[in-house]
């Protein structure tokens, strides 16, 4: 065969081979098709999707829950609020796009790429926090009585802030550093304890709130209790059980005990958007809502 036939059946070949990895990874993030064909399906849930919300416009990024069972709602520049029944209390605009939301006391933390939003009970803007750093990439916040902390992936690092909007340790520095591959870091504060992901090494770490680690758990893998593929878990919650948490790659949403064995899947035989995980939120366990941005719908749990 000659150099230009050669070189004319080399590109065929090539671009043959190219055609198909776009096949097999369109294939692969389908929100339809068979469902035996999907990771996990050896694996149950003993939970059903009771109820759904779908935005009528713009995007759906995050969401939030309160003790008294107020549910919160973040993304395309607003925060939505909605009573226990998903029915509409309030929306407010903000400047930039919501990227997560923290609620506590009588107050909503809804943060962007780079400020910190507080909303009052009633859908008023009452204050601005930030920027607190150059490059900053908020991807997740939280909040309790005395403390604000978020995690900031485009600096790697986990700030802890007053309730003035101070900041009093960062987490991420020196030899404990953070590996955050992709835009996916989430943090969760419960009294005095910090929990962070740190997705490069599929891992939650536990923190003081003084910026001292003190433990982690999790490893890559497929098995139940493991951290499937790249940067997981993506999103995570403190529930009564342990923690909730949720991945990409495979998308599973499942609870894990206080030191990260597995307890139960929540969701593993799905239809999701296989490469776009679910942000969630749980106050009892009981309860879980899932905030999913490839369809722009709340998916709320209960056991079956």
């Amino acid at each position: 065969m000659g150099k230009k036939p050669a070189a004319i059946f080399s590109l065929v070949i090539i671009l043959a081979f190219m055609g198909y990895m776009i096949y097999d990874a369109s294939r692969g993030t389908s929100v339809t098709g068979d469902p035996e064909a999907r990771p996990g399906q050896e694996y149950m849930a003993d939970w059903n999707v009771v109820r759904t919300y779908t935005i009528p416009s713009g995007s759906l990024t995050s969401v939030a829950v309160t003790n008294n069972g107020l549910v919160f709602l973040g993304g395309g520049s607003y925060v939505l609020a909605m009573d226990n029944d998903l029915g509409r209390l309030w929306s407010v605009q903000t400047e930039e796009s919501i990227n997560a939301l923290a609620v506590s006391g009588d107050t909503v933390f809804a943060a962007s790429r780079e400020l910190i939003y507080l909303v009052s009970p009633s859908g008023k803007l009452i204050g601005e926090w930030g920027p607190y750093e150059g490059e900053c990439l908020i991807t997740s916040i939280s909040a309790s009585p005395r403390h604000v902390v978020f995690a900031d992936a485009g600096n790697k690092r986990v700030f802890v802030l007053n309730k003035g909007g101070e900041v009093i340790t960062m987490m991420g520095q020196g030899d404990e550093k953070f590996v955050i591959p992709s835009p996916y870091f989430d943090v969760a504060v419960s009294g005095d304890l910090v929990f962070a992901a740190n997705t490069g090494y599929r891992r939650i770490e536990t923190w003081t709130i003084d910026g001292r680690k003190l433990s982690g758990f999790g490893e890559p893998g497929t098995a139940p209790g493991a951290f499937c593929g790249c940067c997981n878990p993506v999103h995570f919650a403190v529930v009564p059980q342990g923690f909730l948490t949720a991945e990409k790659g495979i998308n599973r949403t499942k609870i894990l005990d206080s030191d990260g064995k597995f307890v139960e899947f929540v969701s593993v035989n799905n239809n999701f958007n296989q490469s776009v995980p679910l942000d969630v939120a749980s106050v009892d366990g009981e309860t879980i809502y899932a905030a999913n941005s490839f369809d722009n719908t709340l998916y709320v749990f209960r056991r079956k």
